[in-house]
């Protein structure tokens, strides 16, 4: 009797899909849960949680193993839970001996669109909120030559879109002989991927987009036309508090400069609403930032204090203050997202079609909703005759 296929959770990050899929390759053919966990907030580190007793529950007779940086950080609390088989570290979870194999198997995303490929890992920087250096280490990056095999191999899979992971995306390089840039990367990979039809990159540092990054995303038709970038906050205050190393000005100037050069880019950011010390002025500086960035992406977090992270010794906000100054954030982000869906009616988009078929996203990351289905994995240039406040409706040529 053959064992049920491994199910690989995975939570948080970009980072976490791709390595989420060279796991699954390393415990194919067992009955084993392998929950890939993300620490990012305290919410983040109750959906672990949640995950690891569903997954017992679905999969009573499963080996459950959790992994990540929830279970890099605070391992002792996740291996005493009664559905935990064993914990496995975020700087062995890629090694085939962490799972009882020799060998790792060349993946492809055999259940996704777009390919997630890594390039980049663990953070230098010491943000005042963030605990993810105390789980994925100092940076390290790696080599463009590794990095091109991996996505030409799956574009030779079928892939047609990759998306760039790291946790500090364009801080890649300065580890590598000759110190090569993120931009010199991206370069490398349009030139010796010919067939790569889309390129995408994910969550980037603003004040570290080198002139030659800048160049490829506003003038390469095949990076796609959607950047989001980690701004945080609006107020230059609270941006020192956070040991962030833009001012507001800055990130204002940036997307003006992307605009400018590219004009129907998308933008799409972090910010944190209700970070200690904040008040209602600081909070306004932040919440205009949506308008004055032009911002259709909001990935809103209510500010969620870690232990071991300076913020969480600052003077506090009120919990109920935090999650109000959230929903406000997320209402602005959500009119303006809106507007700017309702804007693309009229207009003809190529779309990557996602399973099962009567979905998929634009080139700047819109989703849209098709009557009939095509095949997935494809693109297809797609008639807009709708919009609704979160999608995109369409029809297949």
């Amino acid at each position: 009797m053959s064992l049920p296929e491994p199910e690989v959770v995975s939570l948080g990050c970009r980072l976490n899909i791709a390595e989420s899929e060279t796991i699954r390759t390393l415990v194919a053919h067992r009955d084993t849960v392998v929950v890939n966990s993300c620490a990012v907030t305290n919410e983040a580190v109750k959906q672990t949680r949640a995950a690891i007793r569903r997954a017992r529950r679905d999969r009573p007779g499963a080996q459950i193993v959790v992994t990540g940086c929830a279970a890099t950080i605070d391992p002792a609390s996740f291996a005493a839970m009664p559905e935990v088989t064993r914990v496995v570290a975020n700087d062995v979870k890629l090694r085939p001996e962490s799972w009882g194999g020799t060998a790792a198997a060349p993946t492809v995303f055999a259940g996704h669109a777009r390919a997630f490929v890594e390039v980049q890992n663990g953070c230098d920087h010491s943000c005042t909120f963030c605990i993810i250096p105390q789980g994925r280490g100092a940076s390290r990056s790696i080599p463009a030559g590794a990095v091109v095999d991996r996505i030409a191999m799956l574009v030779d899979a079928g892939h047609r879109e990759v998306v760039l992971t790291g946790v500090d995306l364009t801080s890649y390089g300065p580890d590598l002989p000759g110190a090569p840039t993120l931009g010199m990367l991206v370069e490398r990979i349009l030139r010796h991927v010919p067939t790569l039809r889309r390129l995408r990159l994910s969550s980037l540092d603003s004040v570290e987009i080198d002139p030659r990054l800048f160049e490829i995303v506003t003038g390469e038709p095949r990076v796609m036309p959607h950047l989001h970038l980690s701004l945080q906050a609006g107020n230059d205050l609270i941006l020192k508090r956070m040991k962030r190393r833009h001012s507001r000005a800055q990130s204002v100037a940036l997307v003006e400069r992307l605009k400018s050069s590219r004009p129907d880019i998308a933008i799409g950011a972090d910010l944190i609403a209700g970070f200690p010390t904040e008040d209602d002025a600081m909070f306004a500086d932040t919440l205009a930032l949506i308008a004055d960035c032009d911002i259709v992406y909001g990935h809103i977090f209510p500010y969620s204090p870690r232990t071991g992270t300076p913020a969480a010794r600052m003077p506090q906000v009120a919990p109920e203050v935090r999650r109000d100054r959230a929903a406000r954030l997320r209402a602005a982000a959500a009119t303006r997202k809106a507007a700017w869906l309702a804007n693309a009616v009229g207009t003809v988009q190529d779309v990557l079609i996602e399973r099962p078929g009567d979905r998929g996203h634009t080139a700047h990351f819109a989703e849209v909703r098709l009557p009939s289905p095509s095949e997935p994995g494809s693109i297809r240039r797609v008639a807009i005759t709708g919009a609704t406040d979160t999608h995109l409706i369409g029809t297949a040529e």
